[in-house]
C-alpha cells in the first residue's frame, strides 16, 4: 500500500525533528570571549537529580589537558556530607563536605586529567541522614 501525502508529511517532520534533535546537542567547542580570539575552552551544566528539598548542578569545564568539574548543592540540611567522583569509570576523589545553613549547602571541586575523547564525569553526594545527590555529564575532549 501507499503512503498518503499526510502520513509522508507526517514522516518527513519526525526526521526533520529527529535531525535538528541530533544538530542540537553537539556543544560549541570555541567561543568568542569578546576580546577579539577564540577561547577553546568547552563547558557543560547540567542538573543533578535529589532526593528531598536538595538541588543540584554540575559544571564541567574542559581546558589546557585539564577538566574542572565543580559540583553545587542546595539543601537546607546542615550536616557532613560524602562527596564521591568517578572520572571514566574510576574513583578519582572522595571526600566530606561541610554544608552550613548559613551558606545553604556547599561546593566542591576537583581537576581531572583529560582524556583524548569525551570523557564521562559522575557526582554523587550522600547527606547525614541518607538524601543523596547525583548527577553526571560528559565533555567532549581535545
Amino acid at each position: 500500500m501507499g503512503r498518503t501525502p499526510s502520513s509522508r508529511l507526517l514522516a518527513l517532520a519526525l526526521a526533520g525533528a529527529a535531525a535538528a534533535a541530533l544538530c542540537g546537542t553537539a556543544p560549541a567547542a570555541a567561543r568568542d570571549d569578546g576580546r577579539g580570539r577564540d577561547d577553546d575552552r568547552v563547558e557543560v551544566r547540567v542538573a543533578g537529580a535529589c532526593g528531598r528539598a536538595s538541588r543540584a548542578e554540575l559544571r564541567l569545564r574542559a581546558e589546557d589537558g585539564r577538566i574542572r568539574a565543580d559540583l553545587r548543592v542546595r539543601t537546607p540540611t546542615a550536616g557532613r556530607w560524602r562527596v564521591t567522583v568517578v572520572h571514566e569509570r574510576r574513583l578519582v576523589a572522595r571526600a566530606r563536605v561541610r554544608a552550613t545553613r548559613s551558606a545553604r549547602g556547599f561546593a566542591f571541586r576537583v581537576t581531572l586529567p583529560d582524556y583524548t575523547g569525551p570523557d564521562a564525569v559522575r557526582v554523587r553526594a550522600a547527606a547525614p541522614r541518607g538524601e543523596t545527590c547525583s548527577a553526571a555529564a560528559t565533555v567532549a575532549g581535545s
